[in-house]
């Protein structure tokens, strides 16, 4: 597939997927919590990545998450000349997707707190768009959420795409990484919001910076901003490292014919099928 064509799928994709999942944490917010909360946002933000990946999986790959691109370049899942495309696609469709929320609940956004755009506080809206960390949480213990998180992301995705392993049928590999979204913002979301995705952070943040919240955006929460974009590129590393260590290695041979029939049934394309929040 020629770059330009990876590029523009995997910026669409970024950009359903911000529409989607960052949406609902609007209708929620906006609401006031009458027309959505933790359950919908969670799962929501899981059925946006299910959507995407439906959408243009067969010709993409599916790509919307730099970490998890990063770790298939790694482990060669996927040819290192694709990466620098797919990344800048992927902060470019976020950022595209975060001015399309901006502009879709721009009247909500203005009447919610008198016309202000409030960064913390029970009025706030940034977290609309990019995380934030809970009024506790040290930088340390925010850096190692979003790397623990990011592990146990890239040792399941590993694992559905391990044609040696159990395996998922054909088509719903998708379903089956949405299901992994909801297990893993319902139980590691409370710190800082289960990023997990540098492009579905950083590039909303920078956003809110330019669209009228301002530059504080990146200073809050003791310059926090950092955090969801390195943690979660160690953390997929370490998550791939783990899974081609104590799993995939440790596969017993197959029969010949059986490797053969894998191997044909298993295309590059298979692999580089990896999407995350």
């Amino acid at each position: 597939m020629d770059n330009e064509v990876m590029e523009t799928h995997a910026m669409h994709l970024l950009n359903e997927y911000l529409v989607l999942g960052c949406g609902c944490i609007a209708q929620a917010v906006l609401s006031r919590g009458v027309l959505g909360g933790i359950v919908t946002i969670n799962v929501g933000f899981a059925m946006a990545v299910v959507t995407a990946i439906y959408v243009t999986g067969g010709v993409s790959g599916g790509h919307i998450n730099p970490a998890v691109s990063l770790a298939m370049c790694v482990f060669g899942r996927m040819r290192w000349y694709k990466l620098p495309f797919y990344v800048g696609a992927q902060f470019l469709g976020a950022f595209v997707g975060s001015a399309t929320i901006f502009g879709v609940y721009y009247d909500g956004l203005m009447s919610f707190a008198g016309g202000k755009l409030i960064i913390t506080g029970e009025n706030a809206t940034a977290f609309i768009f990019a995380t934030y960390p809970a009024p506790y949480l040290s930088l340390a213990n925010a850096f190692a959420d979003q790397v623990l998180s990011t592990m146990f992301l890239l040792m399941v995705v590993f694992a559905i795409f391990d044609s040696r392993n159990l395996g998922v049928p054909r088509g719903l590999e998708p379903v089956v990484v949405g299901l992994l979204i909801i297990a893993l913002s319902s139980s590691l979301g409370l710190n800082c919001g289960c990023a997990m995705n540098p492009a579905r952070d950083l590039s909303p943040r920078l956003f809110t910076a330019l669209a009228g919240w301002g530059f504080e955006v990146f200073t809050v929460g003791n310059n926090f901003w950092w955090i969801p974009v390195v943690g979660p590129l160690l953390g997929g590393i370490l998550g791939g490292f783990i899974y081609v260590l104590f799993i995939e290695i440790h596969h017993p041979n197959a029969h010949p014919d059986f490797e053969e029939e894998q191997s044909e049934n298993n295309k590059p394309e298979k692999y580089e099928l990896s999407v995350i929040m």
